[in-house]
């Protein structure tokens, strides 16, 4: 395999150092946060910039509205608690107070998709990306590790407008470069292949790059595309990718209904119609267990990937 990893860690630390390192290089940046400052690594934030953060408590709407209110003072306000409560408990104050007026506010969403584990379903929020990809305005970005979302922290603080950055708890494979930049609305080419392309976001991606490697040792050569910005999405590099394979996979730790595959669909639809297999969540809640075998229960890891790509080569 072309990508191969030495560690794991989870992405959500990713998201801690970037916001760390922009303590030093970014004044205007500020961190709000409901109540979880360890869930979302922000210490270090805090250490270097004590005066620039707010703990707000367990008061996540009332958190959306400071931020509102000092992006007018030209802060770039970073929220921080789980996906779950950084979307759903806070929709009205995101449409109303920040999307509607474009505030530069950065609304960062620990915790998301079934990968959170233990703690059920009332916490694995599977419907945050299709609820902030609809909101005029709003850019959605889903890095895939550890380096990316830390390059993607970095990046938002740089870009005019509000933003939903999504990141996990699990520990994952660190496997892209370090250095690598990040460009918001640009996905990444990973492995060029001729049979099929497979368009992932999160920590989709590493399941597909497994995937793709079990299949090139049975003779079918995939492509594999990083997909981190849901909102704007690359037509560009998926079409290019169609116009050669022809069928396409789309995989996402998110319900099948309003994530990445949907709007791929919508694209190619208009674009290029091209026959689709979705390896995502088939609208339902989740449930108590681990990250693996909630992934493999409700297909969404390597072998789910497998699977789509035999179904849609088979038919």
């Amino acid at each position: 395999m072309k990508y191969t990893y030495t560690e794991k860690k989870d992405t959500r630390s990713g998201f801690g150092a970037g916001l760390a390192e922009l303590a030093d290089k970014n004044p205007n940046v500020v961190a709000l946060c409901a109540d979880l400052i360890g869930s979302l690594k922000m210490e270090k934030f805090i250490e270097k910039a004590p005066e620039r953060f707010i703990q707000v408590g367990i008061a996540e709407a009332n958190m959306m509205g400071l931020a509102a209110g000092l992006s007018i003072t030209g802060k770039i306000p970073f929220t921080g608690t789980f996906a779950n409560f950084s979307t759903s408990r806070v929709y009205d104050q995101i449409r109303q107070s920040i999307a509607y007026s474009g505030k530069n506010v950065k609304i960062c969403a620990s915790h998301a998709g079934l990968t959170l584990g233990e703690d059920g379903a009332t916490h694995q929020v599977l419907e945050d990306i299709g609820m902030m990809k609809m909101l005029p305005g709003m850019t959605v970005i889903n890095p895939c590790d550890y380096n990316q979302t830390k390059a993607a922290t970095l990046a938002i603080a740089d870009f005019e407008g509000p933003v939903y950055l999504r990141f996990g708890r699990p520990t994952v494979p660190v496997f892209m470069p370090e250095d690598m930049p990040f460009e918001i609305g640009k996905g990444i080419m990973l492995q060029e292949g001729t049979d099929v392309t497979i368009v992932a976001t999160g920590h989709l991606v590493w399941e597909s790059l497994v995937a793709a490697d079990e299949l090139e040792k049975e003779g079918i050569s995939c492509e594999v595309i990083n997909i981190h910005t849901i909102k704007p999405l690359d037509e560009e590099i998926i079409l290019k990718s169609v116009e050669k394979t022809g069928k396409i996979v789309t995989a996402e730790e998110h319900n099948y209904l309003g994530g990445l595959g949907e709007s791929v669909a919508g694209m190619l639809a208009r674009k290029r119609p091209t026959r689709q297999e979705f390896v995502a969540v088939n609208d339902t809640f989740g449930e108590s267990a681990t990250p693996a075998e909630l992934m493999k229960k409700y297909k969404i890891d390597a072998a789910a990937v497998k699977e789509a790509v035999k179904r849609i080569l088979a038919n």
